[in-house]
């Protein structure tokens, strides 16, 4: 009978797969290492399981031990499997920004689950690097795996991701593409692949708002390319210890956008079911298409499954709030669908102004219809009201009648985008919509803007 003994066993030996259609205008072969097949569904199981090998070795991690780590969510699955098989407790520190999924997953298989703040520096107390490491050092009994510094993680790829990709492609390989995070996966591979052909092209795939790009290329830490992005699994505002720069020829950057579009191509136009980097490895080989040629074989490798991100990037409404979604917009009502269904917030005016400034905040608005039954008859915007108030500041006060400006200019629902377009440009601050009989709603700036960008 051919069986594994456990799940662990089955780790690695993943597929290559071709891409076809999203590829056709790429001359190079390009194939995709398919790393959702391991057991905990990404290629961290690799370093998950090599990491606490060396940790037990060198007694780091001893018997009924607690293991504590932050991650994006696929380095906690691995290490799950292999602390519920060898019997230890794992507690694992996710930023705010990951996948409910991952969240509930972890939970699923037993880890203990702190959830932090996303937008904080990482020497900030909040942040989920500086919970990780307070957990380790007051948790009796307890590893701290710090997988972007712990050299096992690169350590795990060169013993295996590397040697695969190699007998794989039969040495055939020219260029290898993985997005960036920890850099364990790139630098280990990137290192087995240079010392069997140094003429093979290692490519990191970035995200706007992290440093590697502009390191790579200057040597310089610049904290102003650090700003919050959507885009997991790849990007840092630090520079770990496993991103061996040294065996990396290129960095590419792929926007949020991007990411998430392509990552919805892949399982409709392939077939290929997986994660959030993987839409950004597969652009930044569309984006850097004119460097290859007809005898290029390139290996790209996708790092996690699609079914971490159903509520986030696979998603319709989700990715029509964040302005992802390419709908055509031709009207003045299809500016309007990402906040249709939300209440319009309006004012009377007979209403106080303080009532006006608690709504402004409350809803985080600039502008509001002041209206009579569903007729507009007047506006307010902020910096109007600002401008008021600091001549007399006991007009808040007063009915909003003796401060409010002009209606704001009213289109119907088929109008262009054209003529809402022209509104704007005439000095509108904002543009009320009619549709469906008597709604109204507020197209702003931003809704323009999302339409043709």
């Amino acid at each position: 009978m051919k069986y594994y003994n456990n799940i662990l066993q089955t780790i690695g030996n993943t597929p290559l797969v071709k891409i076809h259609t999203m590829c056709k205008e790429v001359d190079a072969l390009v194939l995709s290492k398919i790393e959702t097949v391991n057991p905990g569904n990404s290629v961290k199981d690799r370093m998950a399981l090599q990491m606490i090998d060396d940790a037990e070795a060198d007694g780091r991690l001893k018997p009924g031990g607690t293991i504590i780590e932050g991650t994006s969510g696929n380095t906690g699955m691995g290490l799950a499997l292999v602390a519920l098989l060898r019997g230890y407790k794992l507690i694992c520190v996710l930023s705010d920004k990951q996948s409910k999924e991952k969240m509930d997953i972890l939970r699923a298989v037993g880890a203990e689950v702190h959830v932090c703040p996303t937008n904080v520096a990482p020497d900030d107390p909040r942040s989920y690097y500086s919970v990780s490491k307070t957990l380790a050092d007051t948790t009796p009994n307890s590893w701290y795996v710090n997988q972007y510094d712990n050299p096992s993680n690169t350590k795990a790829h060169y013993l295996t991701t590397g040697p695969e990709i190699w007998e794989q492609t039969e040495g055939k390989i020219t260029h290898f593409v993985v997005g960036v995070g920890t850099g364990g996966t790139i630098s280990g591979v990137g290192k087995y692949l240079k010392e069997k052909n140094p003429n093979i092209k290692i490519w990191g795939i970035d995200t706007y708002g992290s440093v590697f790009k502009k390191y790579h290329e200057t040597g310089i830490f610049d904290e102003n390319e650090i700003y919050p992005y959507i885009t997991e699994g790849i990007g840092e505002d630090i520079l770990p210890k496993n991103v061996d720069f040294s065996v990396i020829d290129k960095f590419e950057k792929v926007t949020d956008k991007d990411a998430a579009v392509y990552q919805r191509k892949l399982a409709k136009e392939e077939g290929i079911f997986v994660g959030n980097s993987a839409g950004s490895a597969i652009k930044g080989i569309l984006q850097l298409k004119e460097e290859l040629t007809k005898d290029d074989v390139v290996v790209v490798l996708f790092h996690d499954h699609g079914s971490r991100y159903v509520g986030k990037m696979f998603n319709d409404d989700w990715m029509r709030e964040r302005g992802f979604l390419d709908e055509e917009k031709t009207s003045a009502v299809d500016l309007i669908k990402d906040h249709a269904g939300k209440h319009l917030v309006t004012v009377t005016e007979e209403n106080p102004v303080s009532q006006a400034l608690l709504l402004m905040n409350q809803y985080g608005i600039s502008q509001i219809p002041v209206v009579e039954g569903n007729k507009c008859v007047g506006s307010l915007s902020d910096n109007h009201l600002f401008a008021k108030l600091l001549d007399n500041s006991e007009l808040k006060e007063l009915p909003i009648k003796h401060v409010m400006e002009a209606p704001l200019p009213e289109v119907d629902g088929k109008a262009s985008i054209e003529e809402v377009s022209k509104l704007f440009s005439n000095g509108a601050t904002a543009v009320v919509v009619n549709y469906d009989g008597d709604k109204k709603h507020i197209i702003t700036y931003q809704d323009v803007i999302r339409a043709i960008a």
